[in-house]
């Protein structure tokens, strides 16, 4: 890992940590032009709606909280929250309970990138780019960490893990995107090094992770609710230059699905049933929409959520 910081975060905001209640969209602030989805429409999800968390509900409605995230995710009545921590200063992650008050927050250094809960609400993990903004950058460098909110054991760097099969940790490795598996204790990430990305099987016990070097290209996993299947971006002719194809891996019989979309998704995707696959997709204008696409190959991408990222299924 290089010791390159990123230094420029150019429009950082000092933010609270008191709690936040819910607001209908109804009354929602003027700069917020939030749009509810057609009626009967949609899951229940956490989501960033301009960078606020908000709930939708299975009508389509929105609420909006004034929690501003870069990056979020929620599980079990826990959110992870990546944001900016000031002017000119490191990031933070921020871990919120239920109501959205803060148990916990950890001083980071680099831009929020991607951050993932347990199914449980117990591990909390993040990414975070120290140098570059891209994946599909040559150079880029990542820190990627893991916190138990149960013990509070906190581990800053994924780079601190032994690799199995490896003397010595690779000096060029980098780490993104972890999933989290039933247990709390394993887990699954992307590791490239040598020119190759591979996903990777986790022991955060043993704090100890395996490449799975028959997997190539694998980026961002998520695994599905069942255990089964892994949603991830797959670089197109194994060069991210060219974009990623939203794919899915069945973890037994290695067999890998090209999912609907054809456009390219650098998210990290997300499982609203075991059907179903979200992610976050950039318009023109700048903002985002949530779409969703059958897990199985099949169907046509739709969007789920207008106006909004970091999808995270509320049950």
């Amino acid at each position: 890992m290089t010791n390159r910081l990123l230094i420029t975060l150019t429009a950082a905001v000092l933010l609270g940590g008191v709690a936040v209640g819910y607001t209908a969209l109804s009354g929602a602030a003027p700069d917020d032009p939030v749009q509810a989805g057609p009626a009967g429409a949609g899951p229940r999800l956490m989501v960033l709606s301009n960078g606020r968390l908000s709930r939708t509900g299975p009508a389509g409605s929105r609420e909006v909280t004034d929690q501003l995230c870069d990056r979020a995710y929620t599980a079990a009545g826990t959110t992870s929250c990546l944001r900016p921590a000031g002017a000119l200063k490191a990031s933070e992650l921020a871990v919120l309970t239920g109501d959205l008050r803060e148990s916990r927050t950890v001083a980071l250094t680099g831009f929020p990138n991607r951050t993932r809960v347990s199914a449980s609400g117990r591990m909390v993990a993040w990414t975070l780019f120290v140098d570059g903004h891209s994946y599909a950058a040559n150079g880029f460098s990542t820190s990627t960490g893991v916190l138990d909110t149960k013990t509070g054991a906190l581990v800053m760097t994924l780079e601190d893990f032994a690799v199995e099969g490896m003397a010595q940790r690779p000096a060029d490795a980098n780490y993104w995107g972890v999933t989290f598996t039933a247990d709390d204790n394993r887990f699954y990430a992307t590791m490239s090094t040598g020119g190759h990305r591979y996903l990777l099987e986790g022991d955060f016990a043993a704090r100890r992770v395996r490449p799975l070097t028959d997997l190539d290209d694998v980026e961002c996993p998520s695994l599905s609710p069942d255990g089964t299947r892994i949603a991830y971006k797959k670089a197109v002719g194994g060069d991210p230059r060219r974009g990623w194809r939203v794919s899915v891996l069945d973890l037994a019989t290695r067999r890998i699905t090209e999912l609907a979309e054809t456009r390219s998704v650098d998210d990290q995707p997300a499982w609203i049933d075991d059907r179903t696959v979200a992610y976050g997709l950039q318009r023109d204008d700048g903002l985002n929409d949530v779409w969703s696409v059958p897990a199985d190959g099949t169907g046509t991408p739709a969007v789920l959520v207008p106006e909004a990222s970091s999808p995270a299924p509320l049950g």
